[in-house]
């Protein structure tokens, strides 16, 4: 086997980032709609398959699959690509409620829609924890009232905001909405239950969770001693040593 060059591994993990951001902004501004919630790329030495996370899948496979052809079409051709190459699959999200970018988008549709910040805020906060949801934050910043800009936090339930568990346990989503007034800028994080099976949060469970068990009930057994322990204990008789 031939070792690679330290550089050229470097340029591989480079070049895999810059490909999945590209393609992540490219859906971002293809499938807003759609409820898209991310990409995952897996590599093979032949094909190349693309994952799209949405919640609405049937928007973003189309017609008979005619939209998802249009999207392969499009990479290919944007990353240069060769045909049949590039593999495009659409696959539904488990909990619509626990993706923070499916919430940010959801969000900045009320927004654009006209719906004052502080209730689209807290309705996308009451639909976060009616899915389970330990904790969430919703912070939206900019020109909401006047020409100050500022920022509003939103915040219920257990965040999290240090150590390792964060990377497993936190969703991070942000989005930006243009509006009449200036850009808005949405934060949202939501921090994930635990889930043994790991379908809807992550299966390792918290560092500093304790788990309390019910004391098991001690049963007492009382044995009725037997005639050679008798024996044993009270000696024999006076009358058997001749006394």
């Amino acid at each position: 086997l031939e070792i690679m060059p330290f550089a050229s591994v470097k340029k591989k993990f480079i070049a895999d980032g810059v490909f999945k951001a590209e393609l992540n902004n490219f859906f971002m501004r293809e499938l807003a709609e759609d409820g898209y919630s991310g990409v995952e790329v897996r590599k093979t030495p032949r094909k190349t398959e693309i994952i799209i996370m949405a919640t609405r899948t049937q928007n973003v496979l189309g017609e008979k699959g005619r939209r998802i052809r249009e999207l392969t079409s499009l990479v290919q051709k944007r990353f240069n690509l060769p045909e049949e190459s590039v593999d495009l699959y659409a696959e539904k999200v488990a909990q619509r409620g626990l993706c923070a970018i499916a919430q940010c988008e959801s969000l900045r549709f009320k927004l654009i829609g006209g719906l004052p910040v502080r209730r689209a805020c807290y309705g996308i906060l009451r639909y976060i924890m009616e899915s389970q949801a330990k904790g969430c934050e919703v912070i939206v910043s900019g020109k909401l009232r006047g020409q100050r800009a500022k920022s509003m936090k939103f915040v219920d339930g257990l965040m999290i905001h240090s150590g390792d568990p964060t990377n497993e346990y936190v969703e991070k989503g942000v989005r930006h909405v243009v509006l009449r007034q200036g850009v808005i800028g949405i934060k949202v994080k939501i921090m994930l239950p635990h889930d043994p099976k790991g379908v809807y949060g992550p299966k390792k469970p918290l560092p500093d969770s304790v788990v309390v068990f019910e004391p098991k009930e001690e049963i007492q057994m009382k044995e009725k001693p037997s005639e050679m322990q008798y024996v044993s204990l009270t000696g024999p008789s006076p009358d058997t040593m001749g006394f």
